[in-house]
């Protein structure tokens, strides 16, 4: 195979400049979400217990997945009629600004026609022409479409889905929008190309509307960690990667992580669901990078945390292990008096060992690492 890497195209591209902007959530959005995250949360448990989940599990995880994401944009997109939602408001805003430049156009993605709906009140509310470009579009008036957004001054925005997938190229435009994320970081790097791409003259600028403490706060470091794993795969790095498993469990793997990544939920007030956001998308490098040092901050805690934790309960296990290994020593020798964990039988006058309960947290690990062992044990003799 011959790959000609990014980074060897780096240095003929102009710069570009990632931002998240975290937008916080109406009420009724969290409820839609909280609501299909406790569906997920119950099929992930039963998951946990029997490593198994029917066809109709697995389709009723995808959906609840599908509308947590969903919701994120607008409720609209679920329930075809209302419109609680921030993130088209912000995108308006950031339209106004970059417009002051005569010359300047925009590129919106989602994975949802709905969402671009939603978009279009707002840009037909402000007279700025657009396109739109979707699977539903016959491919031989996709090229006319991409041509009046290339020709034509009023037409600003280039509304896409991700049907365009290769050969799409709109590098005329020097901001691009993901109103939410993919599962898969490489079909986000295939969105930026069609800006970020050979031709293009201009800085490039990506924003990335993250709704704050959701799944897609969540599927942040999912994200980050393909792109370093592909990145390390594929440009230089190990040689080897462990992919073990059916596609279902390396599924549920990244539902679980993006499920407990998921911030802490906030609702925005009611000033701010008018459109009196409180400026998130202002918020500076420096706000920015104060933000990132809190929480890589927190999350090394929480890890040294754990980790003592864990230390401690091993600890326990090992001196549990020690001290029952001495009760049987002693139980079939002379040490058996006085031991507190063995007692004689007055009848028969036979040694047994008493073994006291040891705390839930630790009783819990041993009983883990015991069927660890059994599994390893019954693996071996098949």
């Amino acid at each position: 195979m011959i790959r000609r890497r990014k980074s060897e195209v780096l240095r003929q591209l102009p710069d570009r400049t990632d931002q998240n902007v975290l937008i916080p959530m109406t009420g009724p959005q969290m409820e839609l979400h909280r609501e299909n995250a406790d569906q997920v949360v119950k099929i992930v448990q039963r998951w946990r217990k029997t490593k198994f989940l029917s066809d109709k599990d697995q389709r009723r995880l995808t959906c609840a997945l599908q509308n947590m994401r969903m919701s994120c944009n607008s409720t609209y997109l679920l329930d075809q009629e209302s419109d609680h939602g921030l993130k088209s408001d912000e995108l308006a805003a950031l339209l106004d600004q970059l417009f002051v430049v005569p010359d300047a156009k925009a590129v919106v993605f989602s994975q949802w026609t709905r969402t671009h709906d939603v978009v279009i009140r707002r840009l037909a509310a402000r007279g700025i022409g657009y396109v739109t470009f979707h699977g539903g579009i016959p491919s031989e008036k996709r090229p006319e479409l991409v041509q009046r957004f290339r020709d034509d001054p009023a037409c600003r925005v280039f509304l896409s889905t991700d049907a365009g997938s290769t050969g799409l190229n709109l590098q005329h435009a020097s901001t691009l929008v993901n109103m939410d994320l993919p599962w898969n970081p490489a079909v986000l790097e295939q969105r930026i190309a069609r800006v970020h791409r050979l031709g293009q003259a201009r800085p490039v600028q990506i924003v990335n509307f993250v709704a704050k403490g959701t799944i897609e706060e969540g599927m942040l470091s999912v994200l980050a960690f393909k792109r370093s794993l592909a990145e390390g795969i594929l440009d230089g790095g190990s040689n080897e990667v462990s992919l073990g498993g059916s596609r279902l469990t390396r599924f549920m793997k990244d539902v679980e992580s993006v499920t407990g990544s998921m911030g802490s939920g906030e609702v925005a007030t009611a000033a701010e669901e008018v459109g009196q956001v409180d400026g998130a998308a202002e918020a500076g490098p420096a706000d920015e990078d104060a933000a990132a040092a809190s929480t890589a901050q927190a999350r090394e805690r929480t890890s040294e945390a754990r980790d003592v934790a864990a230390t401690d309960h091993w600890q326990g296990l090992v001196q549990m292990g020690a001290q029952l290994v001495g009760a049987i020593v002693a139980a079939r020798g002379d040490g058996a008096i006085g031991h507190p964990w063995v007692e004689r039988d007055p009848t028969t006058g036979a040694h047994n060992l008493k073994i006291p309960l040891p705390p839930p947290e630790t009783a819990r690990r041993l009983a883990d690492l015991l069927g660890a062992l059994a599994a390893t044990l019954r693996g071996g003799t098949a």
